[in-house]
């Protein structure tokens, strides 16, 4: 007699976040990435595309297709998409700022493949507020982005009601430094923001309302403490049905649920020994599937390799493999849930969410989410939580095999040898904007023209923007001039940099020596040693900046740090103008060699090739090497995770300079 297979649940969407060098080539890679088995895609743009800006723009030097695929028209979304259904496809796009137009873009393409807006499924990232606090793509100031997610989110529910207007994003919280309490608080407190503006708006009547909360989703992170990390996932359900059933009064149990999509956290893979960053991926994803009651329903994967650089389509498919096999060659999915009950899980949960519940309080005495931030208030807890995980990994408190402790290894055959990572061809940013020049060249600029000033009414008016901006993308708008007319209505924003009243968190023999050679060495100058740490380019991944500015001052030094996107020549002027002795700049997006090197032409030119200039970023030994002979002083890399030691370096190049 034969016996029938146990009945298993669907298995999540598998997805891998992704793009590079143009949208040709990303479309490539999707296709490839498909055909081995991933369910939904995972958009990622580049940084000019995240910020609004089209590829030719100054501030886009060095940036195109770096960390992600370059988006400027409705011909690239086409190309990017070429071949692949949109009607049959669950799209994931990670877009704040500029949120609007790439939805735009997309409805276009799905419209000028002959799909109909509602049988479109998908999500936009959608979360500006987050960004203020950590990615820092934001365009706009608080007020006029809450206005255009609560745009997408009205335009959304009546005309792409499956789409998931917004992904409440804590991964990036976590990547910030926060705790699972405030991880849980701080997004919750985002939602919340974002659910009070959409019914303070108007545009969806009240009837409606509970099919919207039924609509929003979130995006968190999976750590490696992945017992607490299952736990933080109960606790966010919990929570978001308190909230939604206390303070929204939604009755229907399915729109409370807490629905949720994960990247595990690449914070903590190490440049050290990276092939142990397989074993760490699967503990992380386990956290976030084991529990049927709060498993996630998209999960995306980071490669083993990334904290050296860009990972290869066989990088991709490890971690693709890696979920189809927690899926369908185990039980897993055979099972109910198997924690509930359990008193461990249950005290831990409570425990999480009572915390939690206290810090959203506060938030809400303070006047919200949006007061929060514009008060620093989220922004300082979060750099002084980071400094106190980074001074438990040097101290050894916090134990990471192979950076602190276990160091001894042989050498890799996965790193070895060229092509260990992937790098974006030198070449594909003048082709890019070679094929945006071509494309404006050929479109109907009166067209463009006349969808821009309908646009420009629509915001000015106070109307739903989404309806002005799809026809903009039909007409052959530009990412650069969508944001330039919103930017001439809003103007931007500099968030606060949360420095001002952080504590690093280092102590010990270490720091206290470090002290003294910071004094010593500014009596031999005859002034305080004064450093400028820069974030140049449209990096806005700024915790690395904000912890050395930290632990520069902690140390004694004067620090000038102004916060993120900023020129090369604003950097220059800014070291001119400030006398500092070293300047230390931030870039995450592997645009280092053409943003370090200019700012190297631009100090020698301004006479301050003397100043001492240090890297800190994911910057391949290679790249390092060149930019060593192009007159960087010192280069910092992942590996190099002992703050008060980079500091004493720094120092000590100081000094070696200033006996010259």
């Amino acid at each position: 007699m034969t016996q029938s297979p146990p009945k298993s649940d669907k298995p999540w969407l598998f997805r891998t976040y992704s793009g590079h060098s143009s949208a040709a080539e990303s479309n490539r890679l999707y296709r490839s990435n498909l055909a081995k088995g991933q369910t939904g895609l995972s958009i990622a743009f580049d940084l000019p595309t995240q910020t609004g800006y089209d590829s030719d723009h100054p501030l886009a030097q060095g940036e195109v297709g770096k960390v992600g695929v370059p988006v400027c028209h409705l011909g690239d979304m086409l190309t990017l998409f070429e071949g692949i259904p949109l009607e049959k496809m669950n799209t994931s796009m990670t877009i704040n700022a500029p949120a609007a137009w790439l939805l735009s873009l997309y409805i276009a393409t799905a419209e000028r493949q002959g799909a109909a807006r509602a049988a479109l499924s998908g999500t936009t990232q959608n979360d500006v507020l987050k960004e203020y606090l950590s990615r820092g793509t934001y365009i706009f100031a608080p007020k006029p982005s809450l206005r255009l997610t609560a745009d997408i989110i009205a335009f959304t529910l009546g005309e792409v009601p499956k789409w998931n207007p917004i992904n409440v994003c804590s991964y990036h919280l976590q990547e910030a430094g926060a705790t699972p309490e405030q991880e849980l608080a701080y997004a919750l407190a985002t939602a919340i923001a974002v659910l009070d503006a959409v019914k303070a708006g108007g545009q969806v009547p009240a009837s409606a309302f509970p099919d919207l909360v039924g609509r929003i989703s979130f995006f968190v992170n999976a750590g490696i403490r992945f017992v607490t990390e299952l736990c933080k996932m109960r606790a966010f359900g919990r929570l978001w049905d308190d909230i939604t059933r206390d303070r929204y009064g939604i009755a229907d149990p399915m729109h409370r649920r807490f629905r949720y999509g994960v990247q595990v956290n690449s914070l903590g893979l190490t440049e050290q020994q990276p092939e142990n960053n397989v074993y760490r991926i699967l503990l992380e994803t386990l956290s976030v599937v084991l529990s049927k009651d709060a498993r996630a329903r998209a999960v995306q994967l980071p490669a083993w390799n990334e904290a050296l650089g860009l990972p290869r389509p066989w990088d991709q498919q490890w971690s693709l493999r890696m979920q189809q096999i927690i899926a369908y060659e185990t039980d897993l999915l055979e099972f109910g849930d198997l924690f509930e009950g359990a008193p461990v899980v249950e005290a831990k949960v409570a425990e999480l969410a009572e915390s939690a519940a206290r810090e959203l309080a506060r938030i809400d005495a303070m006047g919200g989410a949006v007061a929060a931030i514009e008060s620093s208030y989220i922004k300082g807890r979060l750099v002084e939580s980071n400094a106190r995980r980074l001074a438990a990994i040097e101290s050894g408190e916090q134990v990471v095999v192979g950076v602190n402790r276990w160091t001894e290894t042989e050498p890799s055959p996965l790193t070895t040898g060229d092509g260990a990572i992937l790098t974006v061809d030198p070449l594909a940013e003048a082709e890019q904007i070679a094929r945006l020049q071509a494309f404006r060249d050929g479109r109907d600029a009166l067209a463009a023209a006349s969808a821009l000033a309908a646009l420009r009414s629509a915001a000015a008016e106070g109307r739903n923007v989404m309806a002005a901006s799809i026809a903009c993308a039909h007409a052959g708008v530009t990412t650069g001039e969508w944001t330039g007319c919103l930017r001439e209505l809003w103007g931007e924003y500099r968030a606060p940099t949360g420095i001002g009243r952080a504590a690093s968190g280092g102590s010990g023999h270490a720091l206290a020596a470090l002290r003294q050679r910071v004094e010593a060495v500014s009596a031999l100058l005859g002034r305080r040693i004064k450093m400028l740490v820069g974030k140049p380019g449209l990096d806005g991944h700024s915790n690395g900046a904000e912890q050395i500015a930290v632990r520069a001052r902690d140390s004694g030094l004067e620090v000038v740090y102004e916060g993120i996107r900023l020129t090369p020549a604003q950097i220059v002027n800014a070291a001119l103008e400030e006398g500092v002795h070293v300047v230390g700049l931030s870039i995450l997006s592997g645009s280092h060699l053409p943003l370090v090197t200019e700012v190297l032409e631009r100090m020698r030119a301004l006479g301050l090739a003397e100043v001492p200039v240090v890297v800190g970023g994911i910057i391949p030994a290679e790249d390092a090497r060149a930019l060593i002979e192009a007159g960087c002083a010192r280069i910092y890399t992942p590996k190099d995770y002992d703050l008060t030691a980079i500091m004493a370096d720094i120092v000590a190049l100081v000094e070696e300079r200033g006996k010259e």
